[in-house]
């Protein structure tokens, strides 16, 4: 494989699989979404093309004119975005229109089989970005309190239920109580929801969903959601080890740091059933 078609959606997740792909001497030819992706991708690949939301057969037409056999879905697209302000084409309507639900993990499955029935290939969203993964263990100064992990752990439990439903991947909680649960908004504005209603010292925790396409849409955490989480008061944030992205790890912890926010990664296995860690 020497080139590789970037579906690129919003944050700076785009430009680091570029950069990465760049280091592997790949021919990038990306596929932007106006409104969503930053205009700085357009430096780091060989070949830029801006869509709608909802052009599903532009996009196509598009990777099979550039000769791109594999591609990769890198960045999220605000789900608000598919009520207001998507101009989906006329393959792009047909596809909603056969979707009984406008779920995440639907949507994105059903965009995969897309494009693979035009012999395009989806490739996992990690592809040569395997050291942007979080690691299990605490990551910053502030091991989270003994109160942290016991919300930690009942958040956990809740995220993953909430995940079987594919509703979100992020809930706040305090004191074993459910503060918010991530929906259509995203992350950072549940995190500033939930982090209303209590004050400070809310826990987020972040985690990927049970049944998770590796291929799309995992669960991420960047410098944004420390500032989110400090505008509140939030006081740790827990992700899924070795299945959430943490761009830029360094800035993000040191900005952590500085607010006094904990970070850990966490695994299954770090759960007991006498509550110890």
């Amino acid at each position: 494989m020497n080139k590789i078609g970037l579906i690129a959606g919003n944050g700076t997740f785009p430009v680091e699989f570029a950069k990465a792909a760049k280091l592997k001497d790949l021919e990038v030819i990306a596929v932007a979404h106006e409104g969503e992706t930053v205009p700085e991708l357009a430096q780091w690949v060989d070949a830029i093309f801006w869509i709608k939301v909802g052009q599903l057969g532009k996009m196509i037409d598009i990777f099979k004119k550039q000769g791109v056999r594999d591609v990769l879905m890198a960045g999220g697209i605000k789900k608000t975005r598919m009520f207001s302000g998507g101009m989906p084409d006329l393959r792009g309507a047909a596809f909603l229109a056969r979707m009984l639900y406008n779920k995440d993990d639907s949507l994105l499955r059903g965009v995969a089989a897309e494009l693979e029935s035009e012999g395009i290939t989806v490739r996992e969203s990690t592809l040569y970005l395997e050291s942007i993964l979080a690691p299990a263990g605490v990551l910053t100064r502030r091991n989270p309190t003994k109160d942290e992990w016991k919300d930690l752990e009942f958040g956990w439990q809740m995220a993953k239920e909430v995940g079987k439903l594919d509703i979100g991947q992020t809930v706040l909680v305090k004191d074993r109580a459910v503060l918010a649960v991530e929906a259509i908004e995203g992350t950072d504005e549940a995190i500033r929801r939930g982090g209303r209603l209590c004050g400070k010292g809310a826990v987020v925790v972040k985690v990927c969903k049970p049944d998770q396409d590796l291929r799309f849409d995992l669960p991420a955490a960047g410098i944004e959601t420390i500032k989110t989480m400090k505008e509140v008061k939030a006081s740790c944030l827990a992700v899924e080890a070795g299945k959430t992205i943490i761009l830029d790890r360094e800035t993000v912890v040191k900005e952590a740091d500085k607010a006094g926010i904990a970070i850990v990664g966490v695994e299954e296995k770090s759960f007991t059933s006498t509550g110890k860690h």
